[in-house]
């Protein structure tokens, strides 16, 4: 029982995570581009946004949040070496790609995926991010998880 409600608390963990290094990924590509950050909201309770006006690379920011937003628990993990890291990591790449995939599906106008295309991404280039998350994100998660149950570490 102890075990299963740690992982309930692993997995809110997880989604914060998730969520702030995803949006710190926009904030700091459109930092780094030039864009004035005006409007910002990093709870994860609910979509965090950030709004940049102007922006002078949306595209590059746009970007920032999926690619940073599994680069930076990646790291994490790699460097912490433990499995509860790599459990949120592989937790993050799964969610990243996943949210590019729904939200492309959905076609919501305040979404990344309809943001990217709006802004000129090319399609293929958000299904080969899709693909390189998704498949990768679900067998280390659920490795991560399996070891997690099994494991008394």
């Amino acid at each position: 029982m102890q075990r299963s409600a740690l992982f309930l608390l692993l997995l809110m963990l997880s989604w914060c995570v998730m969520t702030i290094t995803h949006e710190m990924g926009h904030i700091i590509v459109g930092w780094a581009g030039g864009g004035t950050l005006t409007k910002v909201d990093l709870a994860p309770w609910r979509l965090p946004f950030s709004i940049f006006s102007p922006d002078p690379h949306p595209l590059c920011t746009l970007w920032g949040g999926p690619i940073l937003g599994v680069a930076m628990p990646l790291f994490v993990a790699a460097i912490a070496q433990r499995n509860w890291t790599w459990l949120i990591a592989f937790f993050c790449l799964l969610a990243n790609g996943v949210y590019l995939a729904a939200s492309w599906i959905s076609a919501d106008q305040f979404l990344d995926t309809t943001k990217l295309l709006e802004h000129g991404a090319h399609p293929a280039t958000i299904a080969a991010y899709c693909t390189a998350t998704i498949g990768p994100g679900y067998w280390g998660l659920r490795r991560a998880c399996i070891h997690y149950f099994t494991n008394d570490t």
